[in-house]
């Protein structure tokens, strides 16, 4: 067990335990420039559901990592990363055959961010069920996961039943789908994979284009349609996140959203991990907020501002903001109103 000091294990009334990929990103030395241009390519740790064990310690919660990576230069890397950032590593595992995943990710001029992946198999798609760390599982508040991990197999029936224990276990379960189009055999098995744990989900959080995705095109801007196709009956909290315009929130008693905060944006990887961040960070501390329109509306501008001080900064693990900078980004924005 990782023995850092804020592991979790010594706070785990609200230890979010985080669940899926953990990779090398690539990113071009020059921005604007599709990956066939780029002259060079800088190396960073990526994998949103690892973005998001960071996130919440560097706000001074307690989170814990479940995944496997290489047994490799680039897999080691990511572990001691994790075990720098306070996260608790105990859940890692190594596989001895299969490399640690690598993405070459950038940002075009267009805007458009275009992903190539070299996981033919990787270490995350190999994590078996026996491996499962199963304390961490029952310590958790907040159990964290997306749908990457929902690709191929042994990795999706070790996801399925770490969900049914952290259930069992009374955890709060949090789902991020992540839409990465490139990573699945075909848009229809996306679709069918990620709504078939759509239910199972306390917290859901979705981007105007997987609403408008996973709905076969209907108006992500359209209440009716969150409601009717996607907010389900046991579901706490649902929110769209609408990058630098804020997010809108949907619980069972009450609506509405939180207005962004704009910055210069210099690097959006990690934007939407930085925001999970914050919001898990606020509800692993308070879980009433599904009942507290004014608190979650607070909770909701916090995870707002995380979001925006990562994109002023390249790198989204690098880019994650303490509580204290946070805190100072929110006031001087209220002093500037």
């Amino acid at each position: 067990m990782a023995t850092t000091p804020n592991s979790g294990l010594e706070n785990n009334k609200s230890l979010v335990v985080c669940f899926g990929e953990m990779l090398i990103d690539f990113v071009p030395t020059v921005a604007g420039v599709s990956l066939a241009e780029a002259p060079a390519f800088q190396k960073a740790p990526g994998g949103a559901p690892a973005n998001v064990a960071v996130g919440i310690t560097r706000l001074g919660g307690s989170a814990a990592f479940i995944g496997k990576v290489g047994d490799d230069e680039f897999g080691k890397m990511l572990a001691d990363i994790l075990k720098e950032n306070n996260v608790d590593t105990s859940g890692v595992r190594f596989d001895h055959n299969a490399r640690t995943a690598l993405a070459f990710v950038t940002l075009r001029a267009d805007g458009e961010r275009e992903f190539l992946f070299f996981r033919n198999p990787s270490a995350d798609m190999l994590l078996h069920e026996s491996e499962l760390e199963i304390s961490l599982l029952q310590q958790a508040k907040i159990f964290h996961y997306g749908s990457i991990s929902l690709i191929d197999e042994p990795c999706r029936s070790t996801h399925l039943a770490a969900m049914s224990i952290a259930k069992k276990c009374g955890c709060i379960l949090s789902y991020d789908p992540n839409l990465r189009l490139a990573l699945w055999p075909s848009a229809e098995f996306a679709r069918k994979e990620i709504m078939s744990i759509w239910d199972q989900a306390d917290i859901i959080k979705i981007s105007e284009d997987e609403i408008t995705f996973l709905t076969g095109g209907d108006d992500p801007y359209d209440d009716n349609v969150v409601l009717t196709k996607l907010f389900h009956p046991n579901l706490k909290l649902l929110i769209v996140t609408e990058g630098s315009e804020g997010c809108r929130y949907y619980t069972q008693n009450f609506r509405g959203r939180v207005a962004g905060i704009k910055v210069k944006a210099v690097d959006t990887t990690g934007a939407g991990d930085a925001f999970v961040g914050g919001i898990l960070y606020n509800i692993a501390s308070d879980s009433s907020l599904f009942q507290d329109e004014k608190g979650l509306r607070e909770a909701l501008l916090f995870a707002n501002a995380c979001g925006a001080i990562t994109v002023t900064e390249r790198g989204a693990i690098p880019a994650m903001p303490t509580k204290e900078a946070v805190l100072r980004f929110l006031a001087q924005v209220t002093d500037q109103k």
